[in-house]
């Protein structure tokens, strides 16, 4: 008898077989990265943790059409950016008075154990500043941004996570990289004196 299943490939191939311990597996190693570009997409945290669990029963479902042309995490990345835009288009639209649930806004890095209190004050402070920068943006801009350079995905794979050409999602990533840049020039700039 051979031991428990251990490489991504392994998990799979046991989870299609019905194996929910293997399934279970596969969830505990892409849940934090799911739920932090859902929380990128412009999801609030109470929101993510839902689409979160969204994500992966339409993944467990979906798992026998699967089918490893793509990397996992990638199929769960369309999966997840569905799910977001889904439950963006059900929000209603904002008022003066309505304040974006960011009970949580520092959720993209984890912060560096080898930084001192100052430093990881600053990166905590860009993090949030990033943070409301990337709500800035446009839907489809944002999470351009968000999948390739955040996520670290190849633009041929964020491009298949959105479901555009590549033609178009570097069009979409050079201009939320543009407003991006633009959002957080005063951040960024360096005082004199």
């Amino acid at each position: 008898m051979s031991g428990p299943p251990t490489s991504e490939h392994e998990l799979i191939r046991s989870a299609r077989a019905g194996d929910q311990d293997a399934f279970a597996e596969l969830v505990v190693m892409h849940a934090d990265r799911v739920h932090g570009a859902l929380r990128r997409f412009g999801l609030t945290q109470s929101e993510a943790d839902e689409v979160a669990q969204e994500v992966f029963l339409r993944a467990w479902r979906g798992l026998a059409r699967f089918q490893e042309r793509a990397r996992f995490s990638t199929w769960l990345y369309r999966i997840a950016f569905n799910e977001a835009q889904r439950r963006l288009a059900r929000r209603p639209p904002p008022s003066a008075e309505t304040d974006f649930d960011h009970d949580d806004p520092v959720v993209s890095l984890p912060e560096s154990p080898r930084l001192g209190p100052e430093a990881q004050t600053l990166d905590r402070e860009f993090e949030q500043n990033l943070e409301r920068a990337l709500d800035q943006l446009p839907a489809d801009w944002r999470a351009a941004v968000v999948l390739r350079d955040i996520e670290g995905l190849s633009t041929e794979a964020a491009a298949e996570v959105v479901g555009v050409r590549q033609a178009a999602f570097k069009s979409r990533l050079h201009r939320g990289r543009m407003q991006l840049r633009a959002l957080l020039e005063p951040y960024l700039t360096l005082e004199d004196g």
